[in-house]
């Protein structure tokens, strides 16, 4: 087991937008504009926690036109939040 990733993982995840935002991309891909709606939070804010998730390999993206789409790239997320969903 690779604890120095398990616990970036863990640290990134321990945000509460983020949490949400990886709910919410568990199924579905989503750009950042359907993300600002959902969460009602500020494009900024929304690109910066995006920005985190993916760096840390949480998140994947595609270009879509002019728009990015994002969806959840790592099995061991969704296991993680499986776990949390209960």
């Amino acid at each position: 087991m690779d604890y120095d990733k398990q616990s970036e993982i863990l640290k990134i995840l321990g945000h509460p937008i983020r949490l949400k935002m990886v709910e919410g991309l568990m199924n579905n891909e989503c750009n950042v504009n359907k993300i600002m709606e959902v969460l009602n939070i500020p494009q900024s804010t929304a690109s910066q926690h995006l920005g985190k998730l993916k760096s840390a390999g949480v998140l994947v993206s595609r270009k879509e036109g002019v728009r990015i789409c994002y969806k959840v790239a790592d099995k061991q997320v969704r296991d993680i939040m499986k776990i949390l969903q209960g």
